[in-house]
């Protein structure tokens, strides 16, 4: 006798077309991004920049170098756009940025931008965006250091472990 489980539905995550994805070896441009996320029913566009800063835990840092999984992690970006409309319905634009490579001080590696009517939402939505790209976007670092030496994070590790890297 066969054992029939019930099913469950597979929904594939789809994003709206007017938002944005991308993991990119090109530089990342913030009037880009802000177009991306503009919007004519917008009240606000809140947009999160993360940049290659020049330590970490006050260890020189001279440059980051990024990988991912690109599949995995623009799915993340998805899932991310999703759960954001099921919290604040009202976003119009979800816009996810994140390069790949060696990167120098001073230079952006994220950036997320949403846009909404309302600002309060806004940045609920991009604070929630970045926190959950780190936790969940197969994404790694390697830190390069000023005495020549280097080390592999990753992203996710560093907010678990309570650095803010």
């Amino acid at each position: 006798m066969e054992s029939v489980l019930p099913s469950t539905p597979i929904v594939a995550i789809k994003p709206k077309i007017e938002d944005s994805f991308a993991i990119t070896f090109a530089p990342l441009s913030l009037e880009e991004i802000y177009t991306l996320a503009d919007d004519s029913a917008n009240g606000a566009v809140v947009v999160m920049s993360g940049m290659v800063r020049n330590q970490t835990d006050g260890k020189p840092v001279v440059a980051l170098e990024y990988q991912a999984y690109e599949p995995m992690a623009l799915r993340v970006f998805h899932q991310i756009a999703a759960d954001i409309r099921s919290t604040w319905p009202a976003v119009n634009r979800v816009v996810i940025h994140h390069r790949i490579g060696r990167l120098q001080i001073g230079q952006i590696s994220v950036l997320v931008a949403i846009g909404c009517p309302h600002r309060s939402e806004a940045f609920e939505a991009c604070r929630y965006a970045i926190d959950t790209l780190k936790h969940n976007a197969p994404i790694w670092k390697k830190e390069h250091w000023q005495d020549g030496s280097s080390s592999w994070v990753s992203i996710g590790a560093c907010e678990q472990s309570g650095q803010n890297c």
